[in-house]
């Protein structure tokens, strides 16, 4: 089971976004590699925090994790769902460490020790529409993306201003003392490498657009609004950069007849008078298909039918919702004259006189039941 972010942080719950990222930058500095070279035990260390502070850091996400816990990125959370790579956190969380170790940033992104920094691509951004029945149940869908990848052919040479470095460091005389900083090479971007040969067709990067097909993994309960990632189906980087992550949007269908309200499913059930009295069997819409339920005799207006285990499956793999069949008793607005005249003796039926019992629930208890 996976560590708890705020635990791994050492903070609590309630922490504030500055009380967050303080805590982060305390565990990144205190794990480094520079700090610790060959502490595989103090690189774990590392990479736990920045997953955390890259789930705790964005809002969002962190909204997500507070109400799902992990099951929230399961395959899609975090650097790629657990695999981690020093080139992500350099990457993505450098700034946060400010003039830690030397003043301008870490002694070499990846290499710990000058070696050249790898760049990333850059993220791509799609939208999966899925259906009431795909949610429930998780599907895996396949999409066709275009995607910026390396032409064949295309050779690249050590940036000369750089060394291949990725950046470069300059070392300015203060009051204070000799201070180093460290800024991204204007002439490669940080690359470490220029291209040498490319072939017709591909970009100043030696990149090339083309068409991939991409399976996506989308597990069951996903919300409308909410994004899955699928770590290195992005854009790809030139040279020995990694490549970017592709995001999906997910964005629900809605169902004609059934309604969604968290993990559960509500459906409207309209019937006569005279099932209501005499009681029925009733076919009614569930996910995978129709389901019958039965209906005894004297069913009031305004019932809740609970079917267990019918809903949508949880996000968290705690099982399922269930799907709420709310019965409407349907009153006729015109009736002949042998109704009336049946109705009209009936007023005085003793059949007919409203004793609700004290099991007969209100309208606010039964609401009330509904969101418990």
């Amino acid at each position: 089971m996976k560590e708890d972010y705020y635990e791994i942080l050492g903070v609590s719950k309630g922490a504030s976004a500055a009380e967050i990222k303080k805590a982060y930058r305390k565990k990144a500095i205190e794990f480094h590699p520079d700090k610790n070279p060959g502490d595989a035990k103090a690189e774990e260390m590392f990479k736990k925090s920045a997953e955390a502070y890259e789930v705790l850091g964005n809002p969002d996400k962190k909204a997500k994790y507070d109400q799902f816990g992990h099951a929230a990125f399961d395959g899609s959370g975090g650097f790629g769902g657990g695999g981690m790579n020093m080139d992500d956190i350099f990457s993505q969380f450098g700034d946060i460490f400010g003039g830690a170790f030397g003043g301008g940033g870490f002694s070499g992104f990846g290499g710990f020790g000058g070696g050249q920094r790898r760049v990333k691509g850059s993220n791509l951004r799609i939208r999966v529409k899925l259906t009431l029945e795909e949610v429930a149940n998780g599907v895996e869908k396949k999409v066709k993306v275009r995607r910026k990848l390396q032409a064949d052919g295309v050779t690249y040479k050590t940036c000369p201003t750089c060394n291949g470095t990725g950046q470069i460091t300059k070392i300015t005389n203060t009051i204070l003392g000799r201070m180093q900083t460290a800024t991204t090479c204007t002439t490669c971007g940080g690359a470490g490498q220029s291209i040498d040969k490319k072939p017709a067709g591909a970009d100043a990067q030696g990149l090339k657009v083309e068409e991939e097909t991409v399976s996506i993994k989308i597990p069951a309960g996903v919300e409308d609004g909410m994004q899955l990632k699928v770590a290195g189906k992005g854009n790809e980087a030139p040279g020995n950069g990694i490549s970017g992550d592709l995001l999906v949007a997910i964005e629900t269908v809605e169902h004609e007849t059934l309604k969604r309200e968290g993990d559960n499913l509500h459906y409207d059930l309209y019937i006569s008078m005279p099932e209501a009295v005499l009681g029925s069997s009733k076919e009614i819409d569930a996910i995978g298909g129709k389901v019958r339920i039965k209906l005894e005799p004297g069913l009031q207006s305004g019932k809740i039918l609970r079917l267990r285990g019918k809903g949508i499956n949880s996000l968290n793999g705690y099982g399922a919702g269930d799907l709420l069949v709310h019965v409407n008793v349907w009153t006729p607005k015109n009736i002949n004259k042998e109704q009336r005249e049946f109705f009209e003796r009936m007023q005085e039926d003793d059949n007919f006189v409203p004793r609700p019992e004290k099991s007969d629930k209100s309208f606010f208890e039964k609401v009330k039941d509904m969101f418990s």
